[in-house]
């Protein structure tokens, strides 16, 4: 896609094509981009870079210390970044609102906008590559649409009803296409990714590039296998729409799995919820560390206290994904503190997850709850609730209203810091859950829930008069 977005447009310019490989993703030059001689002269060699340059563009900023795991984990009262020299995890994330003239406000924008345009080059030029065969091309077009969901999945996700743009493939200097609201987008994303299926399975066995190691560690680099990522992202994406029909044939789809055996056979396990999809990292030359080791990073004091007990013992996910440090190495800030550190990344060569399988297991029993198989959704809560928390299965018929509280406090649990709370918790209603950042009657200027992001200000500034411009960050209520 062409983006026409001022600050997508500065973003994109910077977009480099990418040597493809299959167990790294190593950086090229970030000032030779290449664009025109992708569009003009497609070739197996740069069509299959720019491939993995959509790798490597859709992890962009999700594992630093101000990106997408981070920002949300903070809004969703996960953790926080008591980082000293910048006063703004505080100032602006927790006392808001957020400023979209800043790098916190306007997050999540030109970034995955600029990888959609790429990703739409890509699609457009795969045909005029002369030694594709059929399959290659379909193959091509579909990892291309699966990844621009994904990053139109980004802008939803953190801006929400505040909206974004789908009609993107126009040259830069052309007119801005409409910022449409939250339905449309998830509407467009869940037409890329239905195309990007049809395309994948007329795609042969083989992708004519490399996959990252977070696909090929659990099979998800063949045509195939990436075809069931793009059925679980589907899956989430209806799932966000309350479309629980198409959620559950994407989720058959999918590579979600009951168990080590056929049909669950064998029991599950701890490690059979980790299959899935993820972002890679590396400390190769060039190569993106994931950052979200930070010292600074610490977890929100609440996901050891608000969790439920097995007699004795605490829910499994505490110890398995938290650890609980002296005082005198906790963090602080503003009369904050916290002496609890995620685990959930021990290296700066930790992946990332995209999706997995516990997210599916938990994906379909709501499905399954708002289709009225509540013993089925019941089951599938059960699963993760004993074998990731080691917790008593729930039982009885639940009414709605508890169900919804005992999916938020397994996802919590199971997708602690993943990027996943504020979403849940926005969608399902429950914003008023988060705990204030301060008691009240202390400091009230932190009695504040940020729940989404503007819109940048840069794109706003192209579109003087624009309605969504005037939306902020916190719900009116």
């Amino acid at each position: 896609m062409r983006l026409k977005l001022p600050s997508i447009a500065v973003a994109a310019a910077t977009l480099s094509l990418i040597p493809a490989t299959a167990c790294s993703l190593d950086v090229g030059d970030l000032n030779n981009p290449g664009l025109d001689e992708l569009e003009q002269n497609p070739t197996r060699v740069t069509v299959g870079a720019a491939c993995t340059g959509l790798i490597v563009g859709n992890r962009r900023n999700t594992a630093q210390a101000n990106g997408y795991i981070v920002q949300l984990g903070i809004l969703g009262r996960e953790a926080y970044n008591f980082d000293g020299a910048d006063p703004r995890f505080f100032g602006e994330l927790l006392e808001g609102p957020l400023q979209p003239g800043s790098p916190f406000g306007g997050n999540f924008w030109g970034g995955p906008y600029a990888n959609v345009r790429l990703a739409n080059i890509v699609e457009r030029v795969a045909d005029k590559v002369p030694d594709y065969s059929l399959a290659e091309i379909n193959a091509v077009t579909g990892f291309a649409k699966t990844i621009e969901a994904t990053d139109l999945l980004e802008v939803v996700n953190t801006h929400d009803t505040n909206g974004g743009v789908i009609d993107t493939d126009h040259e830069i200097d052309e007119q801005l296409g409409a910022i449409v609201n939250r339905d449309a987008m998830l509407t467009e994303i869940g037409r890329l990714l239905d195309e990007g299926a049809a395309d994948l399975a007329k795609g042969g066995d083989g992708f004519p590039f490399g996959l990252s190691k977070g696909y090929g560690d659990n099979g998800l680099d063949s045509v195939s296998g990436f075809l069931t990522f793009n059925r679980a992202m589907r899956a989430r994406v209806a799932v966000y729409a309350k479309d629980y029909t198409t959620a559950s044939m994407a989720l058959a789809g999918s590579f979600i799995k009951e168990g080590n055996g056929t049909g669950g056979v064998d029991p599950l396990t701890v490690g059979d919820l980790y299959i899935g999809a993820y972002h890679s990292y590396s400390t190769s030359p060039g190569d993106q560390q994931n950052a979200l080791i930070n010292p600074n990073i610490f977890a929100h004091p609440s996901f050891v206290t608000d969790a439920q007990m097995n007699g004795m013992n605490r829910d499994e996910r505490v110890a398995r994904k938290s650890v609980t440090v002296p005082d005198e190495d906790g963090g602080s800030a503003r009369g904050i503190s916290s002496n609890v550190k995620y685990t959930v990344y021990p290296s700066n060569s930790s992946p990332v997850a995209i999706i997995r399988n516990e997210d599916l297991l938990l994906l379909r029993a709501e499905t399954r709850f708002f289709m009225g198989d509540v013993p089925g959704a019941l089951a599938d809560l059960n699963r993760v609730r004993t074998v990731s928390g080691g917790l008593p299965p729930i039982a009885g018929t639940p009414d709605q209203a508890t169900f919804i509280t005992a999916l938020l406090y397994e996802r919590r649990y199971s997708l602690a810091f993943e990027g996943h709370r504020l979403i849940d918790v926005r969608r399902f209603g429950r914003v008023m859950d988060l705990p204030l950042a301060m008691p009240e009657g202390e400091d009230p200027a932190m009695h504040v829930r940020n729940v989404r992001w503007p819109l940048p200000q840069a794109e706003c500034d192209a579109r003087p008069g624009e309605a969504a411009c005037k939306l902020g960050s916190m719900d009116t209520m």
